[in-house]
């Protein structure tokens, strides 16, 4: 057996999906698939002191999911986890390691948690499943049984 080709990739396969997907555009997309979510962007940037209308819950959202818990973003399950640390029922999340704590003047992790336990069951499972479609966006059919 080789080593790693069992490894799961959290980056596309071609140089085409790579150019698509990137973790920082995706919260655009997100947006315009889920207009009526909170944008939590009025956070002010330490260095123009500004508001820094880019960092949104949904970019800090995406990036504590891939690249604080390391989780991949293709699995709706993987979204589900990060939903449930916003919601105090999985892992503790920690305010010096949270997406914006070293950019912005506020450390938005506690107003991010407030929005997210703010939105209801069904606006949590259609965030998880447009971030695993917009990750994963030619899922594989399942092989039928012979």
């Amino acid at each position: 057996m080789i080593l790693g080709t069992s490894a799961i990739s959290i980056l596309p396969q071609s140089p085409a999906e790579a150019q698509r997907i990137t973790p920082s555009d995706v919260w655009q997309l997100v947006y315009q698939q889920l207009p009526d979510l909170p944008k939590e962007n009025q956070y002010i940037s330490q260095s123009s002191g500004k508001v820094a209308e880019n960092s949104t819950l949904i970019s800090r959202l995406i990036r504590y999911h891939i690249y604080i818990k390391e989780r991949a973003p293709n699995y709706r399950l993987d979204w589900k986890l990060t939903l449930a640390d916003y919601l105090d029922a999985n892992e503790i999340m920690y305010d010096n390691t949270y997406p914006g704590n070293d950019t912005l003047k506020q450390n938005p992790l506690e107003g991010d948690r407030a929005a997210i336990k703010r939105l209801t069951r069904s606006q949590r499972d259609a965030l998880a499943q447009v971030l695993t479609n917009i990750f994963n966006p030619n899922p594989q059919s399942p092989v039928p049984n012979p």
